[in-house]
């Protein structure tokens, strides 16, 4: 019987729309008819009034017909009765009153039906009961089917506020997801009743994941700081359940629904909770100025333009060497200046750093104000094999554009730097501080009026080369994630935020100024991936648990890469009107020695030596202390191609 009874089921679920339309215009029908009786009937106290009912049962004609029209023209049939809310049933109660209204009308201009006065009124509240009452039944009785039927996935959901509720409604609308359960740290909400659903406190949540066998559990939290976020997904990570988000507030005013649930993203795990920016600060070097970009395309170049855009620069000029990538941010900034600030001139430009010819051109035409020097090459391992190409342009190129400004006395000059550049390791670290050595010397000069500074943070979230994109991408796959040392640790901090501070940064320089962006605690990379490995819903496979589901496994360190980054040089670092921000007062070359390593690189490149650059940024960066020999590709025939899978740095 259960197996027969689950056929006809699957045959109603499956039943095409047309056909359940049908259905309910005929139910429909019927309904007005009961309702009809059901009036007369109640009015006076008889179960059949014979006399009453023959004299009106061209009423009885009418109704039906003329209700059916009624509805159809407010699209009550168009409306899917398993998402069906309180506004179907104001639509049913409008119907219902438009077409009392038609039959009085009809009855005034042509007396057909003689009726009691109360009729009309008893009809319409019976009317409304059974049509509403009817549509709330088959509303429930889907339900009920579609847990019979499909398996359902099984999920708590965390938070039991405003937004919860309306998650737990939307998901009880579309029966592909049966909420079961409120979480909530509130204990005015616990033991409480919403939306049909319990409340619990978190510390319940074990016994709930077991008992009901809960697939994932759905945060709805719109007013939690990112610290309490993140002790939240911390708790969560140990119950091994697929973990979701509903949208932010503001992707919710943007326009995405409540149930558009989402995976965890990094910035879940690691983001802080920010600093409002300084618009004070950001105006200073950017509201109403013309602006230039380099390496545009970029993942931190594209986000200073993109609020260089939104902070009401007058022009932003888009330098970029790779044409695709100069491509897809104007595309996107056209549509942002559009809707932000239509006045703002956008100025792609392609070229190369090195091309002093191009870039004082550029700077000139466009009467340049801020300069933000963000085109570096950033891959440890591949600057590593590529000596030659990585000083090039991160320290020539860097050389050249800040030359350019203090010949064209630039308002200000800001280097994009890293914490690579701290005692060094690798050749890119080492490149990275010679150019801000560049920027420092220029400062230092006397004669100049352009302010330089440099801006020195770590890794952002979501850059090209990032981890989490791989590991997501390791996971779906089903593993292994691949780390290169258990004891690896990194700063991250948000592209969005990073950008900001790097304006504010700029803006309060005063010439030479080295600044250091507050990157909270590093985090350890391994426990990284095995708390997004948790989050989404499997088991890490290790000695203690060797059936686990994903393993993370090390591959060794790769040339250049250390364990640990630091952000100063030394430890004499101040703070500033910004509470995220720090400056710190760092020797540098003199002139003489400045010129003579720059001179020789540039001999070292015209014959094609890498050995001579790499031992020139050893003499100039005093703590430059590379891990590893010489592994360029085309110098050094013992070198090996890189062999690694993921980019920590």
């Amino acid at each position: 019987m259960h197996f027969k009874s689950s056929g006809l089921h699957q045959k109603f679920l499956n039943m095409p729309r047309s056909v359940k339309r049908v259905i309910l215009v005929v139910a429909d029908a019927f309904a007005l008819v009961f309702a009809l009786w059901s009036a007369f009937a109640l009015r006076l106290s008889e179960w059949w009034p014979a006399s009453h009912l023959v004299d009106a049962w061209t009423l009885f004609l009418v109704t039906p017909i003329l209700g059916v029209v009624i509805f159809t023209k407010l699209g009550m049939y168009r409306a899917v009765l398993r998402y069906m809310n309180v506004k179907l049933l104001q639509s049913v109660a409008l119907g219902i009153f438009l077409l009392v209204l038609a039959l009085f009308s009809l009855n005034v201009v042509f007396e057909v039906w003689q009726v009691p006065r109360s009729v009309p009124i008893i009809f319409g509240l019976s009317a409304w009961l059974y049509l509403g009452g009817s549509r709330l039944v088959l509303r429930s009785y889907y339900h009920w089917l579609s847990g019979k039927v499909s398996s359902r996935h099984v999920a708590i959901i965390y938070g039991a506020g405003s937004a919860g509720a309306q998650l737990a409604l939307s998901l009880q609308a579309g029966g592909e997801v049966k909420p079961i359960a409120f979480i909530d740290d509130d204990r005015k909400l616990q033991k409480n009743i919403v939306c049909g659903l319990r409340v619990h406190s978190p510390s319940e949540l074990e016994k709930l994941v077991e008992r009901h066998g809960v697939d994932s559990i759905m945060l709805a939290m719109l007013n939690v700081t990112a610290a309490q976020r993140r002790l939240i997904l911390e708790r969560l990570s140990k119950l091994s359940v697929h973990i979701l988000t509903m949208p932010t507030m503001g992707e919710l005013i943007s326009g995405k629904a409540v149930d558009d649930l989402r995976e965890i993203d990094i910035e879940d795990l690691l983001g802080r909770d920010q600093v409002a920016p300084d618009q004070t600060l950001i105006a200073r070097s950017i509201e109403g100025k013309s602006v230039c970009i380099t390496g545009a395309g970029g993942s931190i170049g594209s986000e200073l333009a993109r609020q260089a855009v939104t902070y009401g620069a007058a022009k932003v000029v888009l330098y970029e060497q790779s044409e695709y990538a100069l491509y897809a941010i104007e595309a996107e900034l056209s549509l942002l200046i559009c809707n932000v600030n239509p006045e703002c001139q956008l100025l792609p430009i392609l070229g190369s750093v090195l091309d002093e010819d191009r870039v004082t051109q550029v700077l000139q035409r466009y009467s340049v104000q801020t300069v933000y020097h963000a085109a570096a090459y950033k891959h440890v391992p591949l600057v590593e094999h590529n000596v030659l190409q990585g000083v090039q342009n991160n320290s020539l190129g860097t050389a050249v554009v800040a030359s350019v400004a203090k010949k064209l006395n630039i308002e200000r000059f800001i280097l994009i730097s890293t914490d690579k550049a701290v005692r060094p390791t690798n050749v890119m670290g080492a490149t990275k501080r010679l150019a801000e050595i560049v920027v420092q010397r220029l400062a230092a000069e006397n004669h100049t009026n352009t302010i330089f500074s440099m801006v020195r943070f770590g890794n952002v979230l979501g850059s090209s080369g990032s981890v989490v994109p791989l590991f997501k991408k390791q996971i779906e796959q089903g593993g292994p994630i691949t780390v290169t040392h258990p004891e690896i640790n990194r700063f991250f901090m948000t592209i969005p935020e990073a950008a900001s501070l790097v304006i504010q940064a700029g803006s309060m320089a005063k010439g030479g100024d080295v600044f250091v962006l507050d990157m909270g605690e590093p985090v350890k990379i391994a426990d990284l991936a095995k708390q997004m490995i948790r989050l989404s819903g499997r088991t890490v496979k290790d000695s203690s648990n060797p059936t686990g589901d994903i393993e993370v496994v090390f591959s060794g360190l790769r040339p250049g890469e250390k364990l640990y980054e630091e952000l100063l040089i030394g430890n004499n670092a101040a703070g500033t009107e910004h509470p995220k921000i720090l400056t710190a007062d760092e020797e540098f070359a003199s002139r003489e020695e400045l010129d003579r390593v720059l001179t020789g690189i540039r001999k070292a490149i015209e014959t094609n030596d890498s050995q001579t650059a790499r031992q020139l940024l050893i003499d100039i960066v005093k703590d430059f202390a590379p891990s590893s020999s010489n592994v360029d590709l085309l110098q050094n025939s013992q070198a090996k191609p890189i062999n690694n899978v993921i980019k920590l740095g």
